[in-house]
C-alpha cells in the first residue's frame, strides 16, 4: 500500500488508542460536571483554531513561492547565450548578411525562440494553475461546505458525551462499534461506496467480535484498578444516545469522503475544520436554552474551580483539536468504512493496555472477539485486494 495508506491506518491506530483514554477521562469529567452540551460545543468550537493556522501557512506558501518564481526568472535571464544576441558583421558588403536580413532573423527567429522558451515555462504554471483551480474548492465553497456538514458532527460529538455521561464506557464503545454497519449502507445508499462480499463479511465479523467482547468476562486482582469501561451505570437513554451518535458518525464519514474527493485532494482540511468550528461557536449556541428547557440538560454553570476548567481545555484540546483532525485525514486517505472499523479498535487495544497497566484479565470468548474486531478492520482495509482475489480463484 502507498504511503497516504499506510499513515492513515497509523492515524486510526493512534485515534483508537486515544479515544480509549479520552472516554474514561470524559465518563471521569462528568462525575463532578455532567454538561454534555458545553463539552461538545467547547470541543467543536476549538477547530476555529484552524483557520488562522491555516492562512498564516497559505501565506508563508506564497511568500516562499513568489521569491523562488523571482530568483528562477533572474537565472533565465542571466543564462541566456551571447551568441544569440550578436548581429553579423558586414565586410564592404561583400560574403555578408544585410541589415535588414539580420534584424529580421532576430526578430523573427530570435523572438520565435523566445517566446517557445518563455511560453513552455508560462504553459506549465497555467496547466498546473487549472488542475489546481479544476480539483480544488474556493475559499466561499469550502465555507459553505463546512457550514452543511457542521451540525451533523456537532450531533454527534454531543450525543457521543451524552452517552458517556449516562451509561458506561463499555456500553459507549460497543454501540459506538455498529458504525461499520451504517457506513456500509449510507455509503451505497449516497453512491459513495459499493456493497461487496468482503466488505459485508469485514463488518459481520466485526459486529460478531464487538458481541464477543460484550458477553465475554473480565476480572482482576485488584479491583480498586480495574478500568472504568468495564464499571459504571447503564440507562436505555444512553445506549440509545450511543446508537444514534454511530448512525451520525457514518453520515458524516460519507459526507466528509463524497465532498472532499477520494484523497482529500479537493479541500484543505485545517480549513474545512476551521469552518466547522466557526459554524459550531456562532449558531449552535443557543440550543442550550431548550435542552435545558425540555429536561435534557442540566442547567448550565461554569466550572467550579479552575482546576477542573483546565481538564476541560486539555480533554478538548486532545480528544477535538487533534484527535478529530487525525481522524479525517484517515478518512480521506482511505475509505468511510476502514475508519468507521477502526474505532471497534478501541477495544482490543483497550484490552492489551488493560493487561500491561492494569493487571486485568479477560476470558477466552473476550479475547477471541477482539481478534475478531481487528481482523474484520483489516478485512475492510484489503477489500479490493480480495475482491479481486476471489474474482481471479472463480474464474479459474
Amino acid at each position: 500500500m502507498d504511503t497516504e495508506s499506510n499513515s492513515s491506518y497509523l492515524c486510526s491506530t493512534v485515534n483508537c488508542c486515544l479515544f480509549s483514554l479520552i472516554a474514561d477521562i470524559i465518563s471521569g469529567i462528568f462525575e463532578d460536571y455532567e454538561h454534555p452540551f458545553a463539552l461538545a460545543y467547547l470541543g467543536t468550537s476549538l477547530l476555529v483554531l484552524f483557520l488562522p493556522i491555516a492562512f498564516i501557512k497559505d501565506g508563508l506558501f506564497y511568500l516562499f513561492r513568489s521569491q523562488s518564481r523571482g530568483s528562477d526568472k533572474i537565472t533565465q535571464i542571466t543564462n541566456v547565450p551571447s551568441g544569440r544576441l550578436e548581429s553579423p558583421v558586414m565586410v564592404d558588403g561583400v560574403n555578408g548578411v544585410s541589415e535588414l536580413d539580420c534584424n529580421g532573423y532576430g526578430q523573427e527567429n530570435g523572438m520565435e525562440l523566445k517566446s517557445q522558451e518563455e511560453g513552455m515555462a508560462i504553459d506549465i504554471d497555467v496547466v498546473e494553475e487549472l488542475k489546481k483551480d479544476k480539483s480544488e474548492l474556493n475559499h466561499k465553497e469550502m465555507a459553505r461546505l463546512g457550514f452543511l456538514i457542521a451540525p451533523v458532527w456537532f450531533i454527534t460529538e454531543y450525543l457521543t458525551n451524552a452517552a458517556l455521561a449516562r451509561t458506561s464506557v463499555s456500553s459507549t464503545m460497543v454501540l459506538n462499534s455498529t458504525s461499520g454497519l451504517f457506513t456500509l449502507f449510507i455509503g451505497a445508499f449516497l453512491g459513495q461506496d459499493s456493497i461487496n462480499v468482503v466488505k459485508v463479511v469485514s463488518v459481520v465479523v466485526s459486529l460478531a467480535g464487538v458481541a464477543m467482547t460484550a458477553l465475554g468476562k473480565t476480572w482482576s486482582t485488584d479491583q480498586t484498578r480495574v478500568s472504568k469501561s468495564t464499571i459504571g451505570k447503564h440507562s436505555l437513554v444512553g445506549d440509545l444516545c450511543a446508537l444514534l451518535s454511530a448512525i451520525t458518525y457514518a453520515l458524516f464519514c460519507v459526507l466528509l469522503k463524497k465532498f472532499t474527493g477520494e484523497e482529500g485532494e479537493r479541500v484543505d482540511m485545517q480549513k474545512l475544520y476551521g469552518y466547522i468550528g466557526l459554524f459550531t461557536l456562532v449558531a449552535l449556541w443557543w440550543l442550550i436554552w431548550p435542552l435545558t428547557s425540555i429536561g435534557i440538560e442540566p442547567k448550565f454553570v461554569i466550572p467550579h474551580s479552575a482546576k477542573m476548567e483546565g481538564v476541560l481545555f486539555a480533554n478538548c484540546f486532545v480528544s477535538n483539536f487533534l484527535c478529530d483532525y487525525f481522524w479525517a485525514l484517515s478518512v480521506v486517505w482511505t475509505t468511510p468504512l476502514v475508519s468507521a472499523l477502526g474505532v471497534s479498535l478501541t477495544i482490543p487495544l483497550a484490552m492489551l493496555a488493560d493487561m500491561v497497566v492494569h493487571g486485568q484479565h479477560y476470558s477466552a470468548v473476550y479475547i477471541i472477539g477482539s481478534i475478531l474486531v481487528f481482523v474484520g478492520f483489516v478485512m475492510a482495509g484489503f477489500s479490493n485486494w480480495f475482491s479481486q482475489k476471489m474474482k481471479l480463484y472463480f474464474l479459474n
